[in-house]
Order: structure tokens, then C-alpha cells, then sequence
């Protein structure tokens, strides 16, 4: 009978206990920017206003800062909404002043700057609806956690599932750490994003847990950890071919895509990163350390099986 040879192209299991330490700083200091530093909330989740301006040529956002600060607007938010003739301005609520007075206040200021600029969108966001959309989201991403959960441990074995649920909540919580940190906006296109990098990490992880079932089963020599090891690398150049064409992708949308689609992309960009990572430093990781073993990953023998005996 002819033996397994295992042949690694790179221990990851080796490293497990120092990939562990690292995620731990990660996560521990995007928690601590989060709670201390908080998020850069848009008006999406903090209620305001948003003003979509045209002008006849190019502009500086720095001179519409200027004219927003001078009509007392000093932290309005400014950027390009797609072209340089193009203006998205956000403004959080002021006591003294309400929706309509915001939006005169701020068109006569512009028109002071440049006599050709055009109002073309207002709308109002309520703080009550913001929190509305800050609680919804949250939830969101609760019941997608529990959803990931029950499906692991019925689709595999709960041993499997905690690390798929960990990995998950790792990504998530460096990807909004990021955002904590630089102080970037944080508004419903980068929840959705989140979303999105629950959806990709998942899928990632489910291509490994795969692997690793099968090769429980069909191996006869081996440890856990060379097993684990072994399915490790004979996806990893499924793991790289669908990274990198998606990040090309998700980079071309971000330098591209203009200033709506900033947040989005990049959001994406450091959740596709850090869920590829966690796929296989902490999923799998999580599994070893349960003690996953050939015992729970056998297939089980069918019904009326195990009592027929005929040749």
C-alpha cells in the first residue's frame, strides 16, 4: 500500500500561535480607536444635510471650504461627486438653524464665491432616522453572524463553526478599526460594504472547510495539523487567483470610481485583505485548537448499514 507523502509549500499551522498574537493586537486596537476615538459618522447614521452643487468650470474644494467656513459651516464635509465641476456638500444639524435655513445660508455663500453655481439636490436626513439606521445596521450583521453559525455546524461540525464566526467578527472589527483610526466617513455604503466582506470571507472559509473534510476522510496518515496544513495549500492558488482579481477590480473602482464610491471600495479592498488572511490563519486555527479530529469529520454510515452483514 502506497503512503501519503505530504508535501507543504508553506507550514501555516507552524505559525499559528504567533498569527494569533498578531490578530489579537489588531483587533484589540481597532477596539480601543473605536471606543475611545469613535467613527466618523455621515450623515446617513448622525441626520444632516446634503447639498449637491454644480458649477460652470472646475473648482477648488478648498475655496468652497473657504466660502462654507466664512458663512459659518466651518466642519462641513466637501468633496468631488464624480468631476471637478461637481460638489457634494454634508452638513450636520445645527441647533440654530433647520434644514431650510441650512441650505439658503449655504447656496448664498457659494453664489458669493462663484455667481454661476447651481443647486441641484437637497435632502434631509433626520437624527432619529440616523439612529434608526445605526441600530438596523447593527442588527444586520448580528443575525448574519447567527445565520454563518447554524449553517457551519449543520453543513459541517460545530467544531468548525466557532472559527468561521470568529473569523468573521475579526473581520469586521479591523475593517471598522480602519475607519476608526483614519477617522474615514462611515456611512450606508460602507456598512454595505462590511456586508459584502461577511459574504466574501465566508465563501473563503467554506472553500477551506471543504478541503479540509475531504482530506479527513480520504487520508489515512496524518495528523490534524498536517492535514490541515495539506488543505490549506492545495487551495491557496484558488484563495490568490480570486483575491487578486477581485482587489484589481475593487482598486480600479476606487480611483476611479469618484468620491461616492471611496468608502465602498475601500472598505472592500481592506476586507478582502484581512478575510483572506483570517480564512486561513484564523479559521482554521480556531478548528486546530477545538480539537478537530478524523472522528468528526467521517462520514457517517447510512441507515440499516452498520446491521447488514450479508457478503
Amino acid at each position: 500500500m502506497q503512503m501519503f507523502r505530504f508535501t507543504f509549500a508553506f507550514d501555516f499551522m507552524g505559525y499559528r500561535r504567533l498569527t494569533t498574537v498578531f490578530s489579537l493586537i489588531l483587533v484589540l486596537l481597532s477596539i480601543a480607536s473605536i471606543m475611545t476615538r469613535g467613527l466618523n459618522f455621515g450623515i446617513d447614521f448622525t441626520g444632516g444635510t446634503l447639498i449637491e452643487v454644480g458649477y460652470p468650470g472646475a473648482t477648488s474644494l478648498e475655496e468652497v471650504r473657504g466660502a462654507l467656513s466664512g458663512a459659518g459651516f466651518s466642519q462641513a464635509q466637501v468633496q468631488y461627486f464624480g468631476a471637478s465641476t461637481d460638489v457634494l456638500v454634508r452638513i450636520a444639524p445645527q441647533a440654530d438653524r433647520n434644514s431650510a435655513m441650512i441650505s439658503e445660508d449655504v447656496k448664498t455663500a457659494l453664489l458669493r464665491q462663484d455667481p454661476g453655481v447651481e443647486i441641484r439636490r437637497v435632502e434631509f436626513v433626520g437624527p432619529q432616522i440616523g439612529k434608526e439606521l445605526t441600530e438596523q445596521g447593527g442588527l444586520a450583521m448580528l443575525y448574519a453572524l447567527i445565520g454563518i453559525l447554524i449553517y457551519i455546524i449543520v453543513r459541517f461540525q460545530w467544531r468548525l463553526a466557532p472559527g468561521a464566526v470568529i473569523a468573521l467578527i475579526h473581520d469586521v472589527i479591523i475593517t471598522v478599526g480602519f475607519f476608526s483610526v483614519l477617522q474615514l466617513n462611515f456611512d450606508l455604503t460602507v456598512l454595505a460594504a462590511l456586508l459584502a466582506v461577511i459574504g466574501y470571507s465566508l465563501n473563503d472559509t467554506i472553500v477551506v472547510f471543504d478541503r479540509i473534510r475531504e482530506n479527513f476522510r480520504r487520508l489515512r496518515k496524518g495528523t490534524p495539523h498536517e492535514i490541515i496544513n495539506a488543505s490549506i495549500n492545495q487551495t491557496m492558488s484558488r484563495t490568490i487567483m480570486t483575491a487578486l482579481t477581485t482587489l484589481l477590480v475593487l482598486i480600479a473602482l476606487f480611483l476611479l470610481g469618484g468620491a461616492v464610491m471611496e468608502g465602498f471600495s475601500l472598505a472592500l479592498i481592506v476586507g478582502i485583505v484581512v478575510g483572506t488572511y483570517s480564512s486561513i490563519f484564523v479559521a482554521s486555527s480556531s478548528a486546530l485548537a477545538l480539537g478537530l479530529s478524523k472522528a468528526d469529520l467521517m462520514a457517517r454510515p447510512r441507515t440499516g448499514e452498520e446491521g447488514n452483514t450479508s457478503p
